[in-house]
């Protein structure tokens, strides 16, 4: 618990140990820690080096601990002061960076990370910077870092940074896949499976993203890809892969469920085909007894649920997901 002020586990058991006593000489607190002697006196000096501990006056070898209140005090005061100041100088230097990167050459907007342990290092930097979303395509094959190593993940999600991720059907059969990702729906991620994404992406704040750059059986690399087009076009694949996956979530005895798949109800079905037959939205509303708006909002709606823009679009997309069977007559 005090590692964030710059204790180690000896140094903090000793101080515990210590305050705990009240005083003692190195070889009671030595026995009482089950340490070598000369390792708890080292304890010990870093300890007097923090003022949480000094050498008594009144007997030579006895060990005085520092009122915590005090003392630790002292040090967290320190620490914010540090932290401050390094807030500081990281909000100059984005400052500085943006300014520079107002217009990036054309090589700046890519970079290219080679070997398993930058790579790693990347990904997890990629979530740790992240302030608002994370996405990502997730295979079966983790050839980098798996869903157990990945620590930056649940950092980041109790920092409040949402999480939406795509997996493969094959990771629900993987050892540990359900454990998981159970975890990830624990942490209120909204996680959806599809049979196969087409690549492994994270993508951070749509302004950051990370995609492999070789296969399986050569030194890992990956292309982290900045703000551009190239960006935006990783940002549409994710969202089309999304947008077809299926949802899931935790039953009621901790197991993984499959969430149906959204789709058209039945006056959804029989608005498209009026509309595929010809009909206006106001002809479509009359022969079905609804209303002009209600038509509307109903073709307004399944355009969302498709992520289409034009009704030729929409039309495409019901004919091809089997909604409206086409009239092969004539």
């Amino acid at each position: 618990m005090l590692g964030a002020i710059g204790l180690d586990e000896r140094q903090e058991s000793a101080y515990r140990a210590l305050v705990a006593l009240g005083a003692a000489e190195v070889t009671d607190l030595a026995h009482r820690l089950a340490l070598p002697e000369p390792d708890t006196e080292r304890a010990l000096r870093r300890l007097e080096q923090q003022g949480l501990a000094a050498q008594s006056s009144a007997r030579t070898g006895r060990w005085v601990a520092a009122p915590p209140g005090v003392a630790l005090g002292a040090l967290l005061t320190q620490q914010r002061h540090e932290l401050d100041q390094a807030e500081l100088a990281a909000a100059l230097l984005a400052e500085e960076y943006r300014a520079e990167a107002a217009e990036p050459a054309v090589h700046d907007l890519v970079e290219v990370v080679t070997g398993a342990s930058a790579v790693a290092h990347r990904f997890l930097q990629l979530q740790l910077g992240a302030t608002e979303e994370v996405c990502a395509l997730v295979t079966g094959n983790p050839v980098v870092v798996t869903g157990t190593d990945n620590e930056a993940e649940e950092k980041a999600a109790a920092r409040g940074v949402t999480y939406r991720v795509v997996v493969e059907r094959e990771v629900l059969a993987m050892p540990g896949g359900i454990t998981e990702l159970s975890a990830a729906l624990g942490r209120d991620e909204q996680v959806r499976v599809v049979e196969r994404v087409p690549t492994k992406l994270v993508v951070a704040d749509r302004t950051l993203a990370m995609v492999p750059l070789t296969g399986q059986g050569a030194e890992p690399a990956a292309l982290v890809v900045h703000a551009s087009g190239l960006l935006e076009s990783l940002t549409g694949l994710f969202e089309a892969v999304w947008r077809d996956a299926l949802p899931i979530r935790l039953g009621a005895r901790g197991d993984i469920c499959e969430e149906a798949a959204p789709g058209p109800d039945a006056t959804d079905l029989e608005i498209l085909s009026l509309l595929l037959a010809g009909m206006t939205d106001a002809s479509a509303a009359k022969q079905l007894d609804l209303g002009l708006r209600t038509v509307q909002r109903r073709v307004k709606g399944l355009m969302e649920l498709t992520g289409v823009t034009t009704r030729l679009q929409l039309g495409w997309h019901a004919y091809a997901k089997g909604w409206v069977a086409r009239d092969l007559r004539g």
